[in-house]
């Protein structure tokens, strides 16, 4: 009888061991409800154009490392514009990457992502000189991390964690109030990412012959950011999406300001 119960409780120890250990890491399931770039083989090539000012262009070069780095796809820096900075117009298949002081928005950073079904056709980030500029945001921790981050839902990816006060999980997707560790992706990241991208797709919506959406107004004004659809522990809305003509949805990421 002894000896049935050792057994039983060898058991029980091994299948509760199992499954501690196939159970994924908090935060590792963060995929932004399965967006994505369609694409015809991996890996495949996303464009970043840089419309940023020389203070950034080494934090773009640092995130388009990090997210090349994958090994689902690689990110191109191209040139852009400076007189693009404001705007930030969109274009189709790929993601415009920007820096301007668009004033006091309460935001250090957005990211905009159009989808036509499941499929990201193209994207913007703005990163904020407003509050980067100030002694607070003014540091490579700060601009490595916002930057990364919104690159990041670019890609198809959500946050991992959303508390401030929080441990740091060391990535860009992890909300923090000191984002030292905190600025570049980690092995959860890329996980998420070879999860995402696992498929392939009929068409390639990364290319400049990406298909258009449907007429009529998409571009949110400066202060119109779309519907809130989440919020984040602190009850300030982390997500926004306006719905357009067909199945066409614009969402918008914010990374707010203290």
């Amino acid at each position: 009888m002894r000896s049935d119960f050792l057994r039983r409780l060898v058991a029980v120890a091994v299948v509760v061991m199992a499954a501690q250990v196939l159970t994924p890491p908090a935060g590792a399931d963060h995929s932004w409800e399965g967006y994505h770039w369609a694409r015809t083989a991996n890996p495949f090539t996303l464009t970043l154009v840089d419309n940023v000012s020389p203070a950034w262009d080494p934090y773009l070069v640092t995130t388009s490392a990090d997210w090349t780095a994958s090994v689902l796809l690689d990110t191109n820096v191209v040139g852009g514009t400076t007189l693009n900075s404001q705007l930030c117009n969109p274009v189709y298949g790929r993601v415009e990457v920007c820096s301007y002081d668009y004033g006091r928005t309460g935001w250090l950073g957005i990211a905009e992502v159009w989808v036509i079904g499941s499929h990201i056709v193209r994207g913007t980030v703005k990163m904020n000189d407003r509050y980067f500029n100030m002694p607070g945001y003014n540091s490579p921790a700060w601009r490595n991390s916002v930057m990364c981050q919104e690159v990041g839902h670019t890609l198809g990816l959500d946050h991992q964690d959303e508390v401030h006060s929080n441990a740091n999980l060391n990535t860009c997707t992890d909300y923090s109030n000191n984002p030292t560790s905190n600025q570049h992706p980690n092995a959860h990241d890329y996980a998420q990412l070879e999860s995402i991208y696992a498929h392939r797709d009929s068409s390639n919506s990364a290319s400049a012959s990406a298909p258009t959406a449907s007429a009529g107004a998409d571009r949110l004004g400066q202060e119109d950011l779309g519907e809130p659809l989440r919020y984040g522990r602190d009850g300030r809305p982390v997500l926004f999406v306006r719905d357009l003509p067909g199945q066409d949805k614009h969402f918008t990421w914010v990374t707010w300001a203290e």
